[in-house]
């Protein structure tokens, strides 16, 4: 490999979200990689940093440049530059679109499990959750359609977010049933908003298909929120797209965004994001197959050590979706007990919904060598926490 992303970087001291917690905490909860982001872009942001002056900062042509040219590269699909309109972060994007394209007390369908920043998104600004919760059948996730069809028919019901890939399941979803989603919210008149921010972090040998390429019928009903930040690692520089083919909804975002404030670039934003659109792929690839091997060494690791625990099979993000229900107790304990008597920080299921109680979600996007040990703790944990319920019983 010509990256090194065996690399232990310490990141405590650094005011990490992720790190700032006790010195014998091993964090593997939060989407946040543990991997320095590509070179490129850290001699990017050198060059600006050495200029000296950080005043107010506009969004270039090269910035909606690296962006179309991205997607049509990696995905096969040519974003208008007309399209898009900068954005200080996805769930930004997400908060403001639900205030905008939809109204107090309106529902907003989400499929759960699912990122549970969705469901702060839609309460916190006065609209209703809807749950289409996906199927888990023989271990892996379907959409159930009648259930989908049935909440889209409801005319309180004016706005779907999609996650493409899913986040946690790490499903991606095919043409056909994007096809079929875009059919059913525009019959129903129900506009559909896509966060793809993991759309990069697929398998080796898989793709995913962005939901504005799949047909005009998608494109026109739709608002696509996109960004470099899961992918290089960025989160911090707040950097992001949103990406709408429709003008007249294009101009509800634009003014959603620009009245919500969050539609300007800090000096650092524009740079990162044109580095890692243009000079990111070959990291971008090392880093793939650097997840995949990851992704096998936990899936070896649970059928030899912890065969009560099955690893839902999914080809997206770096996020493993692990079924704990033939473990003895409660997973949402069982999370609580892992940090506690073991230090190894997970996220409980439950936080995406009550369809995922039995599960956690874990962070794999770490070298190696931390990985193994995540692991190591997450057996002696399991092992030690069954031991413990049944001796409460």
């Amino acid at each position: 490999m010509t990256y090194d992303f065996d690399k232990l970087t310490d990141r405590r001291g650094t005011n990490s979200l992720k790190w700032d917690v006790a010195e014998n905490e091993l964090p593997m909860w939060v989407a946040d990689m543990d991997f320095e982001t590509a070179p490129e872009i850290t001699e990017a942001l050198k060059k600006r940093a050495a200029h000296g002056i950080f005043g107010y900062t506009v969004v270039p042509d090269a910035w909606k440049e690296a962006v179309s040219g991205w997607w049509e590269r990696r995905h096969g699909f040519k974003m208008e530059q007309d399209w898009l309109i900068f954005c200080t972060g996805v769930v930004p994007a997400i908060s403001s679109a639900v205030r905008k394209l939809t109204a107090v007390g309106e529902n907003v369908l989400v499929q759960t499990p699912v990122y549970n920043v969705f469901f702060n998104s839609i309460r916190n600004n006065g609209r209703n959750i809807v749950e289409n919760r996906l199927l888990y059948r023989e271990g892996a996730y379907q959409i159930d359609w009648e259930d989908l069809e049935n909440k889209l028919k409801d005319p309180q019901t004016t706005l779907m977010i999609l996650c493409n890939p899913h986040n946690p399941t790490g499903s991606i979803w095919t043409r056909e049933e994007l096809a079929r989603i875009g059919e059913l919210c525009t019959d129903n008149h129900v506009l559909v908003l896509s966060d793809e921010i993991h759309c990069d972090l697929t398998e080796p040998g898989y793709e995913y298909t962005p939901f504005a390429s799949v047909s005009e019928i998608c494109a026109q009903n739709s608002v696509t929120c996109i960004a470099p930040t899961k992918a290089f690692n960025l989160a911090g520089l707040q950097t992001a797209a949103v990406a709408v083919p429709n003008e007249a909804v294009r101009h509800k975002m634009d003014r959603a965004l620009n009245t919500d404030e969050v539609a300007e670039p800090n000096a650092f934003a524009i740079d990162a994001a044109i580095a890692a659109f243009t000079k990111g792929d070959t990291w971008l690839d090392e880093l793939r197959e650097y997840l995949a091997r990851n992704r096998k060494m936990v899936q070896n690791f649970l059928e030899q050590e912890l065969p009560n625990v099955r690893l839902v099979p999914s080809h997206a993000t770096y996020l493993l979706w692990l079924d704990c229900s033939r473990v003895i107790g409660d997973a949402v304990e069982l999370s609580r007990y892992l940090r506690k008597e073991t230090g190894l920080y997970v996220s409980a299921g439950i936080s995406y919904g009550e369809a995922g109680r039995q599960f956690l979600r874990l962070n794999i996007a770490c070298p190696g060598e931390r990985l193994s040990e995540g692991l190591k703790r997450l057996r002696d944990g399991i092992k030690a926490y069954e031991e413990y319920v049944v001796q409460s019983c």
